[in-house]
């Protein structure tokens, strides 16, 4: 019997995961920087930059047309 522990993930973790997407990826288009985004996908409390919040649903939509803010933060 194996025992898996999953890492908490926010809901944009989730949504990168879903899509296979990497957190590297996620950097390196946006130049977000690497801690910036692994806080994000570890916790929905975080209160991202608005600039990186577009940076991150502009490249988000490539995989998903209907992403909004709403979609990850409220």
């Amino acid at each position: 019997m194996s025992c898996t522990l999953s890492k908490p993930r926010s809901k944009l973790g989730e949504f990168l995961d879903q899509h296979n997407i990497s957190q590297t990826t996620l950097v390196q288009e946006t130049g977000i920087s690497k801690a910036s985004i692994s806080r994000l996908c570890k916790s929905n409390n975080e209160d991202p930059l608005f600039s990186s919040v577009k940076k991150i649903i502009r490249f988000l939509r490539n995989y998903d047309h209907s992403i909004s803010y709403d979609t990850f933060w409220e």
